[in-house]
C-alpha cells in the first residue's frame, strides 16, 4: 500500500531537514508515540500507539536512514510489529523538502507500507484515512515546536 501527501511548514528548509533528521524530535511530533531509542547515527527504535478502527496497535520498530541530500531529500526504510501479535510491517518512505517562499516549505512524503497479519485486514481504505488524520496531528504538532525553537 502507498500512502502520500504533502503540507506547508512555515520554516527555514535547512531548519526544517535538521529537525527531521532527528529522531526523538520528529517522533515527538507523531501522535502516539510512547518512546524513542537511538541505536546509531542513522538507525533507531521506536514504539508507537495507534488505534486502527476497533483495534489498539502498539507498534515496535526499528528504522534507518538510507539516502539523504541536504536539505531537500530523506530516505528511511523499517521494519516492525504490533507488540500484541496483530500483525508485522516493512515501509519505505520518501521525504522531499521544496522551498516555495523564504522561510516555507512544501513538505512530501510518501510511504511504500507491506502489513501482514490482523492489522491488514483493515484494507487500503481505512489504512490511508489513518495516516491523514495522523498527518493532520502530525502537521500541527511539528509547526508548534518550530515555533517553539524560534
Amino acid at each position: 500500500m502507498v500512502i502520500e501527501g504533502g503540507f506547508t511548514v512555515k520554516a527555514p528548509i535547512d531548519k526544517l531537514f535538521d529537525f527531521i533528521m532527528q529522531p526523538e524530535t520528529v517522533m515527538g511530533c507523531v501522535p502516539g508515540t510512547e518512546s524513542v531509542k537511538i541505536i546509531d547515527d542513522k538507525t533507531f527504535e521506536c514504539i508507537v500507539k495507534q488505534k486502527v478502527g476497533i483495534f489498539s496497535a502498539k507498534l515496535k520498530f526499528v528504522t534507518k536512514v538510507t539516502k539523504v541530500e541536504k536539505p531537500t531529500h530523506a530516505e528511511f526504510e523499517g521494519e516492525g510489529e504490533d507488540m500484541t501479535k496483530l500483525g508485522h510491517f516493512k515501509q519505505s518512505t520518501v521525504v522531499e523538502l521544496k522551498e516555495v517562499s523564504p522561510g516555507e516549505v512544501q513538505f512530501s512524503y510518501k510511504v511504500d507500507v507491506a502489513i501482514v497479519g490482523k492489522l491488514a485486514m483493515f484494507g487500503d481504505r481505512i489504512m490511508k484515512q489513518k495516516a491523514k488524520d495522523t498527518e493532520a496531528q502530525f502537521t500541527k504538532n511539528l509547526q508548534e515546536k518550530l515555533k517553539a525553537m524560534a
